[in-house]
């Protein structure tokens, strides 16, 4: 019964399954938040009120044609996408989603599992600049050089936001961190100014509007994913998709009290709260204008990580109080 258990937790919920197809799904309400947020429709035909757009749109990369340039290194351009998505799919089985995960047996949930994810998070980042930097085509390679500048900015930031409530809650396990503030929710309050970073960090993360330098189209054409087509090009924006939910996931977790409850239960509060994140994340598309990438470094280090560490204070004096 427990390989059986483990075996639906990998595949079927909340394993690649869901994942995929609520990762479409999140991209739809992406795409229709920002459009109306913009007094736009947004996917309208393909579909009721165009919900099966992404999944179409994928569909149509898969049956492109599939191009290697000539210049490129062509065993690194096939292979990072795959690794990519392998990496962001087994990020997404820390996520303490369902109450089996949330059992100290689960093989899933150990101590520092959420420096674990942090980590894994971090990867696509580094899998996206080896692959605008393998293209060897020059828009590409200035979008990989954006990314990994981008990454040396926001990600110290995402760190210190993250580890705050883990300090709050005594551990650093994701599912522990998640059940101290179903016990204490009057303590979330305390992480407000982790929660706004960690957003922004997020955003950043996924090169979206106002930090969508890497593949700036007015600048660089498609930046990091100028050469890629056809399936490739449908890893990396699944890649994206999925990094959107996961990296919503654990905010949900760590600043929102997680997703209690059994299965049915964890899975209504999953859906809430990750598309509460991903409307935030909308707002602030809709809302600013691209920076520069100069710009984007001096946030993150000016403000971001000050802040972060600000909320680390606040944290550690809230918990020799508590």
């Amino acid at each position: 019964m427990a390989i059986l258990k483990t075996f639906f937790y990998l595949l079927v919920y909340p394993g690649l399954v869901f994942l995929i197809v609520y990762s479409l799904f999140c991209e739809w309400f992406d795409r229709k938040t920002y459009a109306r947020l913009q007094n736009r429709r947004g996917p309208l035909h393909t579909g009721k009120a165009g919900l099966l757009q992404p999944a179409a749109d994928l569909i149509k990369l898969f049956s492109k044609e599939d191009i290697v340039p000539e210049k490129a290194d062509r065993i690194m351009f096939t292979a990072l996408p795959v690794f990519g998505l392998a990496i962001i799919l087994t990020s997404a089985m820390y996520l303490p989603i369902w109450n089996y995960s949330m059992t100290k047996t689960g093989f899933n949930s150990f101590p520092g599992d959420i420096i674990v994810l942090i980590y894994l998070l971090s990867l696509p980042t580094i899998i996206l600049f080896l692959a605008g930097w393998h293209s060897t085509s020059f828009f590409s390679t200035i979008g990989g050089v954006r990314v990994i500048t981008m990454f040396f900015g926001y990600e110290i930031p995402l760190l210190l936001s993250v580890l705050s409530p883990a300090i709050l809650a005594g551990s650093w396990r994701l599912a522990e961190i998640a059940q101290f503030f179903q016990a204490n929710p009057g303590l979330l309050s305390v992480n407000v100014i982790g929660f706004f970073i960690a957003l922004a960090a997020l955003q950043a993360k996924l090169e979206r509007t106002p930090f969508d330098i890497p593949h700036a189209e007015t600048e660089i054409v498609g930046g990091t994913f100028t050469e890629y087509t056809g399936r490739k090009l449908a890893f990396f924006r699944l890649i994206t998709d999925i990094e959107m939910v996961v990296g919503s996931g654990l905010i949900a977790t760590v600043f929102l009290g997680g997703f209690p409850g059994g299965i049915f239960s964890s899975f209504i509060w999953f859906i809430i709260k990750t598309l509460f994140v991903i409307f935030l994340l909308s707002v602030i598309k809709a809302a600013f204008s691209r920076l520069r990438i100069d710009q984007m470094v001096r946030f993150s280090w000016y403000i971001l990580a000050p802040l972060g560490i600000l909320q680390i204070f606040i944290t550690l004096l809230v918990k020799l109080k508590f």
